[in-house]
């Protein structure tokens, strides 16, 4: 990248050249990461190590892309997201196929197992969460663990915990959404991937957002829509649904202006929410 005279590209984005910087250390700071001192700005560092206590020290806490607070470990939620996986992995293994029958995402059907009706369309909606941690074989869950990581790694440090916790929930939700509208009432599904292509979505609007270059974004996003649309067994509804709701969901929080930030930022979220939960009251209304 060439640099203007003048402008220096910024410690913690290097795609984005700044002519500000750290009053205390003399980083140079993106406009992302200026945080207002008595005198001039900080940056992130200086401010998490020389932080006081009280309304002082929240007021200039660093703060995310989307506004969320700057945490020591960047990845925690990520990693917790990644245990109840194995977790739920391990219990799969320990349980059998008696233990994927209860959790497993299915609209309407009649499960022999079970010896019952079961789906959502039968008031079971919680199966439209415990399939998004839901694996059977050892290759599904690996393929889906290592997206979580990198690409995860990518996004909650650019929106902040609880940010991150509304994208990952509201991706794999919509694309359970979308599976259970779209595909056949007795097809069961099961798997994060609609939370991982939420992330991805929200990996191409952060790259959008920071101006980096948008090719090999472009191109591993073509990739993995091939892989959904080609290789059988997949269920290209959740990895639509996830991809699209996690675009929209990244989009809002990282453009909300700042002076009305979280209520347009959850307030968005919320309208989301709502749009799944009457999409989801329609189909079921249509399935009984």
């Amino acid at each position: 990248m060439d640099t203007q005279p003048g402008l220096r590209p910024c410690y913690r984005h290097p795609d984005t050249e700044t002519g500000i910087s750290c009053a205390r250390c003399e980083k140079p700071i993106c406009p992302a990461c200026m945080i207002s001192a008595s005198v001039g700005f900080q940056c992130p560092d200086c401010v998490r190590s020389g932080s006081g206590t009280g309304h002082a020290a929240d007021a200039n806490q660093p703060r995310t892309l989307a506004g969320g607070r700057v945490r020591k470990d960047d990845r925690l939620v990520t990693k917790i997201l990644i245990g109840i996986n194995v977790l739920v992995y391990v219990l799969v293994l320990a349980l059998g196929d008696r233990f994927v029958d209860e959790l497993v995402l299915i609209g309407y059907a009649y499960n022999p197992l079970l010896g019952e009706v079961v789906g959502v369309a039968d008031g079971e909606w919680y199966r439209l969460i415990t399939s998004t941690v839901l694996h059977q074989e050892p290759w599904h869950i690996l393929f889906n663990l290592l997206g979580l990581w990198v690409i995860g790694g990518i996004v909650e440090p650019e929106l902040g915990r609880a940010r991150y916790v509304l994208l990952c929930l509201l991706s794999g939700l919509s694309g359970s959404v979308l599976a259970y509208v779209v595909a056949a009432p007795n097809q069961p599904s099961l798997g994060a991937s609609g939370v991982v292509y939420g992330l991805i979505g929200a990996w191409v609007v952060l790259a959008r957002r920071r101006r980096h270059d948008m090719r090999p974004v472009a191109l591993f996003v073509a990739f993995s829509l091939l892989m959904t649309f080609t290789r059988p067994g997949i269920s290209w509804e959740a990895h639509v649904g996830g991809l699209v709701a996690g675009a929209l969901v990244t989009f809002v929080l990282v453009r909300a202006p700042r002076a009305r930030r979280d209520l347009i930022q959850y307030g968005a979220c919320g309208v989301l929410l709502l749009i799944d939960v009457g999409i989801v009251t329609a189909r079921t209304l249509a399935l009984t």
